[in-house]
């Protein structure tokens, strides 16, 4: 798995923006969060129409302003197509007002680039990065399949990063970070 430090991998990838006929669709590129000089969280799940995964998809959409205040590029990603995406937008009712993209991968390209398929199924595992505006992977967390992530830890871990301080242990925004 692609890991701290390291450069994220270039990418372009069309993408699910909306459910208004003709302009469903959108190619986006790692450029898109530099260019802006913004923060990238993009958070991974395995499949489409499966149960864990639309209540992680609706718990992000519910802190997207969170993170649009942190200038944060807010980004979904799994392996199925952009029209697998965009027919469980259509049906599934928390899905149907998402304000982030659903990055489709359907060559596995980039999933595979950071090292994130399963083995077996080849479908990506429940993984969230944190990318800075230069690029660079400053958090990664993954879960087991079956396991949903925790959204105020990833924006308690983006504010942390963001001081460009030294945070301590369970730290959260507005607390005191450690002077050496």
């Amino acid at each position: 798995m692609l890991g701290l430090g390291k450069k994220f991998p270039e990418f372009k990838k069309t993408s699910v923006v909306s459910l208004e006929k003709g302009s469903e669709f959108y190619d986006i590129t790692n450029q898109d969060h530099i260019e802006g000089e913004k923060w990238m969280v993009m958070f991974w799940w395995p499949k489409d129409f499966t149960f864990v995964c639309p209540t992680e998809i609706a718990a992000f959409n519910d802190k997207v302003e969170d993170f649009a205040d942190r200038d944060t590029m807010l980004i979904g990603a799994s392996t199925d197509s952009e029209f697998v995406h965009l027919a469980w937008r259509q049906n599934h009712a928390d899905l149907k007002g998402l304000q982030f993209p659903m990055l489709a991968d359907t060559s596995k390209s980039l999933a595979e680039d950071l090292g994130i398929l399963e083995e077996n199924e080849k479908i990506a595992y429940r993984v969230t990065y944190i990318i800075d505006p230069q690029g660079i992977i400053r958090w990664v967390s993954a879960n087991d399949l079956s396991v949903g992530r925790n959204v105020d830890e990833v924006l308690r871990v983006l504010d942390a990063l963001q001081t460009d301080e030294l945070c301590p242990c369970n730290w959260k925004a507005g607390e005191e970070t450690l002077t050496v």
